[in-house]
Order: C-alpha cells, then sequence, then structure tokens
C-alpha cells in the first residue's frame, strides 16, 4: 500500500468560471491536507475552458508522475449545443486518458444549467464535490496500491 507521504495528485483547472474552480479546488486542498497530504505532494494546472482539460491530463499522465488526476471546471448550459458539446468531449477524453494510462482521473467539472448550481456544489458544506474529488482520489489510489 502506497504511503500518503508519497502520494502525488496534479489538479487541472479551468480558468473559465474560476470562481466555481478556485472554490472546488480550495475545498479539495483542505481535504487532501486534513488526510494527510502536504501542498507539495499537489501541483496545480490551469487551463483557459474544459475542452483543454483531457490534452493535460493526458500530458500529465503520460509523464506517471501523478497516483491521481483531478479534473476541475464548469459548464453552463446556453442557448446552443455548445454546452452539449464540450460536456460530453470532456468527460470523454478524462475517461480515455484515465483507462489508455490506468490513473484514475477524477471528474468534476460541472455541466450546470444554472451558475448559482455550479456555484452551490463548490461552496456548499454537504455534497461539496471539491472534497468529493480529494476523497475519490485518495480512495482510488488506496485500492490501485493494492493490486
Amino acid at each position: 500500500m502506497k504511503k500518503i507521504k508519497d502520494i502525488k495528485i496534479a489538479i487541472v483547472g479551468s480558468s473559465f468560471r474560476e470562481e466555481v474552480t478556485k472554490s472546488l479546488q480550495k475545498n479539495c486542498l483542505t481535504t487532501l491536507s486534513k488526510k494527510g497530504i502536504g501542498r507539495d505532494q499537489v501541483d496545480i494546472f490551469r487551463v483557459p475552458g474544459s475542452l483543454e482539460i483531457p490534452l493535460l491530463a493526458k500530458i500529465l499522465a503520460k509523464k506517471r508522475k501523478y497516483d491521481a488526476i483531478i479534473a476541475f471546471g464548469a459548464i453552463v448550459k446556453g442557448k446552443t449545443y455548445h454546452f452539449e458539446q464540450i460536456g460530453m468531449e470532456c468527460a470523454r477524453g478524462c475517461m480515455e486518458v484515465s483507462l489508455q494510462y490506468e490513473i484514475p482521473v477524477i471528474f468534476e467539472v460541472l455541466a450546470v444549467y444554472d451558475l448559482k448550481d455550479a456555484i452551490g456544489r463548490a461552496t456548499r458544506k454537504k455534497e461539496n464535490k471539491g472534497v468529493e474529488a480529494a476523497l475519490t482520489a485518495l480512495e482510488m489510489i488506496r485500492l490501485m496500491s493494492k493490486l
């Protein structure tokens, strides 16, 4: 089993809707810290938007430096089909990275109908997606280190 001090995590967050992604990241880092993960064990990367997340996740996965990659973004439905395209392709790309490189890519790119919903998911005390991302990453690292 991997020791907590040896875990390395990458966070890839979208700069678009930064009020959401920064809150997700803050709650994630707080949770990781409570579980014994030092700030020096987490590298943070910013991409312009959610569609760019899978490419950077792939580059990071190829390095074989990280035990998990956490993806944060927020896509809000507008008046066009763009919302669906970005959401589906980002999810598909992250899943492909996870399967190809056998690394957990924790997908917390929030696809919502209203910006308030994304802000709520990123800031509330219960069911906070940043907290859930941290816990999911640690659980996947634990499970995979047993194999």
